[in-house]
């Protein structure tokens, strides 16, 4: 382990770990925690909600919620679900924000062994938390984070689409019935939201196509319920947001299963 990053105790608690599986659709209530959590759906999709927006995690995906923050959770898929607790005093390793972790090999390893086996020995559980903790302070965040928006026209046009992820409508169209116009729309998108109303919608429609897809929806039938115009456009847009195509992902689940 590096230097500069504080090595954890052997006599660390690792407190509030465990694994199970969970029907699809299950949610569960807002509420937080004193400490920091991992969250890894192992096989299906997990959706973690906080007032800043929404957090998708497919099973190459780990959210990471901080201490103090309120939060909720949604499981598309029958999923097998990893959770594991961060002590608050290790918690400054990483993002003081809710982020989405790609999972390499070894992490993936790592956070299946400390949510499956009681400890083997004294301290293997703080050790092997140890390497998550080194594995993460080097993995690019890989979020594929929706964010909410707080202003009333704003609201209005990602309410329409919330309702209806296909809808093929413009901004000007999603505006006149908002009652708003384009070009301040336009606006909020990029100051309120930090991204373009082609990326927001786009990130939606993946969310959406990430459940699908893990129900067992076909690509092409995904790709048109979810308003991409052919699959090909759909099997570009995923790969670009998710970092693997639909088809390879589908085909892994089935691998976990």
């Amino acid at each position: 382990m590096p230097e500069n990053r504080p090595a954890l105790p052997e006599s660390v608690d690792v407190p509030l770990r465990g694994a199970g599986w969970l029907p699809h659709g299950y949610h569960l209530d807002a509420h937080s925690h004193p400490h920091g959590q991992f969250v890894y759906a192992a096989a299906g999709v997990l959706a973690t909600t906080t007032e800043q927006g929404t957090w998708v995690a497919p099973a190459n995906r780990l959210t990471w919620t901080p201490p103090g923050f309120a939060h909720s959770h949604r499981f598309y898929g029958r999923t097998d679900t990893r959770v594991l607790s961060v002590p608050p005093e290790l918690c400054t390793q990483l993002s003081k924000q809710p982020s989405v972790f790609a999972v390499s090999p070894l992490l993936r390893e790592a956070v299946l062994v400390l949510t499956d086996r009681t400890e083997s020995r004294p301290g293997a559980h703080g050790r092997l938390l140890a390497v998550v903790m080194d594995e993460l302070a080097d993995t690019a965040e890989r979020s594929l984070h929706l964010p909410e928006p707080r202003d009333d026209r704003l609201r209005a046009v990602t309410d329409l689409l919330h309702a209806d992820p296909a809808r093929p409508a413009t901004l000007a169209e999603l505006g006149r019935a908002a009652g708003a116009g384009e070009r301040t729309l336009s606006r909020l998108f990029h100051t309120e939201l930090g991204m373009s109303f082609h990326r927001w919608r786009t990130t939606l429609r993946i969310h959406h196509a990430l459940a699908h897809l893990t129900d067992g929806l076909s690509v092409t039938d995904t790709a048109m319920v979810c308003g991409w115009s052919n699959p090909s456009s759909f099997i570009d847009a995923f790969t670009e947001v998710v970092g693997q195509t639909p088809g390879r992902y589908q085909a892994e689940l089935r691998g976990r299963r």
